[in-house]
């Protein structure tokens, strides 16, 4: 069977951007309702515990380790293989992060020291909703299951679109709260509406499983699952995987802890900031990760070095075609995107300069964020974890050390910027352990495509900068319609000049057209 990677990619792409769209329209309801003020931080840090836990243990380390393995079963071994496999995975998660559930929940208070603990103010609130939301790594760590099954089953479209319930359920219960008309309306209820997202998306996987006769049985025998050999290969492969993404999520820990001490709304502007930048990240770089891992996972079971050096050239040529001109977009645009999507109710000026700050300073590293999406599953799909984790170390560090320089400079930007750097920083250890290893060849004519790319952004950059100093962005606030369509004006200009230079250049679609067997 054979599949089209760019119809895949642009199918995913979609329900990915659905995702987002819907995402931003609930941030947007939290800074009309709330601002950037102490109720938002301690929701927002609150909200990330488990979801920094869901990163770690579900769609990173577990998805990692389990993917290229469930591949290889099917592919070697068939379906009734893998569905018994299945169920002594799901039976081995569920049960431990049932017990996990249970102690973050008993232990919240700590937990909230420390990731943040410069929220005294808020403190009790933020606890009460870490306990709220905390199961929803149960939940997740599930989906995860389920969307490793149906993305290796080539079933892309229910697992990216499972995202947009949490979104739905957290706009359904801000509208609800407007339209009591509180003036001052209660955080909480936004983390139950996370609790309840959660549910959610477990129920909506249900079906897509059984459709296909992968859907996972959690049993009672723990000691019968664990003795299973390929669960024992899994885990094994989950410890590094679990300390490489670990080191991705203890960089965060360490900049809330950071951003919870420096001026009160810090950590909203970062939350907001990366909200825009989840646009580009999620559109291509977790639909490419989505499509690739598989699709290498595959191509290394077969033994087939070619497809699988083809593969990772298809995916970073895309990558330096899309995210470039993301990230010109996003240094000369900052404060049209975040006054126009963000400027509203309790979202002030002061807001609109904060966020925008970090958003120009985490555009710096967009494009070494997604290459490291698509250029780590390269060694996940060989089932080398520790590779990355090696590299991720020296990159914390480094992180750190930028830190250091970077926050006393520019305060909570200087956060933004020392995450995008340390991102280029990743991408460029991983690029250079691909190559010494001959897992990666580039293919010819890697320079003619960066000349014209350069001519490109040359043309947009400074169509998109002139553009976007005509107007005056916080006072348009007074008519939000006109401003939404100035900016998607502007949006399209730069958009058709972008792509109209490539054409110019020599540029064509088929050129990244690509079949997958």
């Amino acid at each position: 069977m054979t599949m089209k990677l760019h119809k895949t990619l642009a199918s995913i792409s979609g329900m990915t951007m659905l995702s987002r769209i819907t995402g931003l329209l609930r941030d947007q309801l939290i800074g009309y309702m709330f601002g950037a003020g102490a109720d938002t931080d301690a929701f927002l840090v609150a909200f990330r515990i488990p979801n920094l836990l869901r990163r770690v243990f579900a769609e990173g380390a577990f998805s990692q380790a389990f993917v290229p393995i469930l591949a290889e079963y099917k592919t070697k071994q068939g379906q009734d293989a893998a569905k018994t496999m299945v169920d002594h995975v799901a039976t081995v998660l569920t049960w431990a992060l049932l017990l996990t559930t249970i102690a973050g929940v008993v232990g919240a208070p700590l937990v909230v020291i420390f990731v943040a603990s410069g929220l005294t103010a808020n403190f009790d609130t933020t606890v009460l909703m870490t306990r709220i939301m905390f199961p929803y790594i149960l939940f997740m760590s599930l989906v995860a299951l389920g969307g490793g099954i149906l993305n290796t089953w080539r079933e892309f479209k229910v697992p990216a679109f499972t995202p947009v319930l949490l979104n739905l359920s957290s706009i359904a219960i801000s509208l609800f709260l407007l339209g009591l008309h509180l003036e001052k309306p209660p955080i909480y209820a936004m983390a139950i509406a996370v609790f309840i997202g959660g549910v959610l998306q477990l129920g909506y996987q249900v079906p897509a499983l059984m459709r296909i006769g992968m859907l996972p049985r959690v049993g009672f025998d723990l000691r019968l699952a664990l003795a299973d050999p390929t669960v024992r290969r899994i885990l094994k492969q989950m410890v590094p995987a679990i300390a490489a993404v670990s080191v991705a999520q203890i960089s965060l820990v360490i900049n809330t802890q950071i951003a919870s001490h420096l001026q009160v709304g810090s950590v909203s502007w970062l939350s907001w900031a990366d909200r825009l930048m989840e646009f580009p990240t999620a559109l291509l770089g977790v639909a490419l990760g989505t499509v690739l891992l598989p699709s290498l996972s595959k191509a290394h079971a077969e033994n087939d070095h070619h497809e699988y050096s083809g593969l990772l050239d298809w995916g970073l040529r895309l990558c330096f075609l899309l995210t470039l001109p993301a990230a010109v977009a996003l240094a000369t645009l900052s404060v049209p995107l975040t006054a126009t999507l963000f400027q509203y109710g309790k979202f002030d000026a002061i807001a609109v300069a904060m966020t925008s700050r970090a958003l120009i300073a985490y555009g710096i590293g967009l494009t070494g964020l997604i290459s490291v999406k698509i250029l780590a599953p390269g060694f996940y799909a060989k089932q080398d974890i520790k590779t990355p984790v090696k590299i991720a170390l020296t990159v914390l560090a480094a992180t750190q050390l930028m830190n250091l320089v970077f926050v006393p400079w520019i305060a909570h930007a200087g956060l933004a910027l020392s995450i995008g750097l340390g991102a280029c920083l990743n991408a460029g250890f991983l690029y250079w352990g691909l190559r010494r290893r001959g897992i990666y060849t580039p293919q010819p004519g890697w320079s003619a495509f960066m000349v014209r790319l350069a001519a490109a952004l040359f043309v947009m950059g400074v169509l998109a900068h002139w553009l976007g100093e005509r107007f005056d962005w916080i006072a348009l606030r007074a008519h939000p319609i006109e401003r939404i369509a100035i900016l998607g004006g502007v949006i399209a200009v730069c958009a058709a000049a972008y792509f109209g230079v490539l054409l110019l250049c020599g540029f064509r679609f088929r050129d990244f057209k690509r079949v997958a067997a």
